[in-house]
């Protein structure tokens, strides 16, 4: 639809959000819409951002992909149902910390970390919540599964990519970490470094229990 208008152009991008059951991508809209140029779907997307973006819904860009959402002055008004809220564990709550901000990981990766056996419990609660996921094998000898963080992740937090995770001071002034918890201070300030030279919190639901942990 290259002859298209500029308004054509915005009125179908604005049905192919609203019908689409996943968030798109520029790249996936501009090919939706015929083989639109990438800049001319981008421009069009920013403008119908601006002119949601003082009604009821609200079009958000999320790891680089495109939805519409309720406004969240407005999000009580389609709670059904009162939710229930649980809290993650210690455990649970540094494992996604560690994911988020150095994936992807392997097990033995964020036990090292930590300083502490990881229970498999911890990690199938993150999955099951939808907040990490399987990533691949490491290449080195025994293939260990990695771990990374998901879409869900991001739009659970609120996040358009991971570089807008909370710094270290964010973390501290929210309770999240301990002042005395240096090494993962230390591995916060490893990340920094590493994205110098050239190299991107926890949230309430159910508790697990952590028996099978003890500290080194």
């Amino acid at each position: 639809m290259s002859s298209e208008t500029p308004g054509e152009v915005l009125r179908a991008l604005e049905a192919t959000l609203f019908a689409s059951e996943e968030p798109m991508s520029i790249e996936a809209l501009a090919g939706h819409l015929g083989g639109l140029e990438n800049a001319i779907v981008r421009e069009a997307v920013v403008e119908l951002q601006i002119h949601y973006s003082d009604r009821g819904v609200h079009l958000v860009e999320r790891g680089k992909r495109w939805h519409f959402e309720t406004a969240p002055d407005l999000a009580h008004l389609l709670r059904r149902e009162r939710e229930q809220v649980r809290r993650l564990s210690r455990a649970a709550t540094e494992v996604l910390a560690i994911v988020a901000y150095h994936e992807p990981v392997s097990r033995a990766e964020i036990e090292s970390i930590r300083g502490v056996q990881t229970a498999k419990g911890t990690l199938d609660v993150l999955m099951e919540a939808g907040w990490i996921k399987l990533a691949g094998r490491r290449e080195v000898p025994g293939r260990p599964v990695i771990y990374a963080t998901t879409q869900e992740f991001l739009d659970h937090f609120g996040l358009s990519s991971r570089r807008d995770l909370p710094g270290i001071d964010e973390l501290r002034a929210a309770g999240l970490l301990d002042p005395v918890d240096d090494a993962f201070e230390a591995l916060h300030e490893e990340a920094d470094a590493a994205e110098a030279d050239g190299g991107e919190p926890a949230d309430e639901i159910g508790e697990s229990s952590e028996a099978g942990e003890s500290r080194g």
